[in-house]
């Protein structure tokens, strides 16, 4: 089976046959998917009021402890959200009811990040969409076919610098 990767790389090896345009078999497709799963992705999110960054924030609070709270650093460590949006994204969930932000006990310096009643039933509801959405996208391949892709990121992160948290 060929796809539109393959057309390109047959495209570049007839006009271009001094390089080596192998890289693109990988990268060329990763672009490919990842704007398709953001599509699919987000189609899920708006369907429930949200959008990526603020899924990310309230799974991160729903999967991180019993209490459902953490500080704002906390938060950007665990999570997919960038330093620079969380303040805006904690703005957007507390003014929607979603999320609460109160002064540490233990340090009155620090905000403590909360889910509300009906943030938790949000993200209760949105996650098994979501996954679904996930298993959607997915069922191309095998169990022993997505771990081993998984397995291949993970890899391939790790040698760009990505961390583990």
């Amino acid at each position: 089976m060929t796809d539109h990767v393959d057309r390109v790389l047959e495209q570049w090896a007839e006009r271009r046959p001094d390089l080596d345009a192998s890289p693109m078999a990988v990268i060329g497709r990763l672009s490919r998917l990842s704007r398709l799963v953001d599509a699919e992705l987000r189609r899920t999110f708006t369907a429930h009021g949200l959008d990526a960054a603020s899924f990310d924030v309230l799974a991160t609070l729903r999967r991180s402890n019993a209490e459902h709270r953490l500080t704002p650093a906390e938060l950007m460590r665990s999570s997919m959200v960038t330093s620079g949006a969380i303040t805006q994204r904690l703005d957007r969930l507390e003014a929607r009811g979603l999320v609460t932000r109160t002064p540490s006990a233990s340090d009155g310096r620090s905000m403590v990040v909360s889910l509300t009643g009906e943030g938790l039933a949000l993200i209760d509801a949105v996650l098994p969409d979501h996954i679904a959405t996930e298993e959607r996208l997915l069922a191309g391949l095998s169990r022993d076919e997505r771990d081993a892709l998984a397995d291949s990121l993970r890899k391939l992160l790790g040698s760009l610098g990505g961390k583990p948290a």
